[in-house]
C-alpha cells in the first residue's frame, strides 16, 4: 500500500430467505454487490453488517448462521475498474431471514431484489465479490438444505 492509498473497512452479509434465495443491492444504480458497507466509528463488523443490511435492503430481522470471512479489494472506479486509492478489507456473515419484502431505505442504493444462489455471481460487479461469494457456495448451500426441511 503507497501512502497515498487509503484503508477502508466494511461489512455485509450474504442474506437466505426461506426460499433459499439470496439478496442483493445496487450500488448507486451502477453495479450490484451484497448489502455491505463502511464501519462506523465504534462500530465492530457484525452490527455494520446487520445495519447495511437493513439500510440496503429493508431487512431487519436477521438470524446469523456464521462469520464467512474477510477479503480484501480496491473500490470499484466510477468507470468499473479498480479505484486505487482506496483499499477495501470487507467482512461477509452469513445470515437467514424471515422477512421477504425488501424495502430499502438508503437512497444511494435504492434497489434490492432476490436472486437464486445459481444467479449472484453473475450479478455481482467486482470480480472480488463473485471470487469470494463462489468460495463460499458450500456453505451457503448447507445452510440453503436446512431451510428447505
Amino acid at each position: 500500500m503507497t501512502r497515498e492509498q487509503k484503508e477502508s473497512f466494511s461489512a455485509g452479509g450474504v442474506v437466505l430467505n426461506s426460499n433459499g434465495d439470496v439478496c442483493v443491492v445496487s450500488q448507486r444504480g451502477v453495479a450490484w454487490s451484497l448489502p455491505k458497507g463502511h464501519l462506523e466509528v465504534g462500530e465492530d463488523a457484525l452490527t455494520a453488517a446487520k445495519r447495511e443490511t437493513a439500510e440496503e435492503s429493508g431487512i431487519t430481522q436477521l438470524k446469523l448462521i456464521c462469520k464467512l470471512g474477510t477479503y480484501s479489494r480496491y473500490r470499484l472506479s466510477k468507470t468499473g475498474g479498480d479505484d486505487k486509492k482506496t483499499l477495501k478489507h470487507i467482512t461477509i456473515f452469513l445470515f437467514t431471514t424471515e422477512q421477504m419484502k425488501l424495502s430499502p431505505t438508503d437512497s444511494k442504493n435504492p434497489t434490492a431484489r432476490w436472486v437464486t444462489v445459481d444467479e449472484v455471481s453473475n450479478l455481482l460487479t467486482h470480480p472480488k465479490d463473485k471470487e469470494f461469494f463462489e468460495s463460499q457456495t458450500k456453505v451457503i448451500f448447507k445452510v440453503i438444505k436446512k431451510l428447505k426441511k
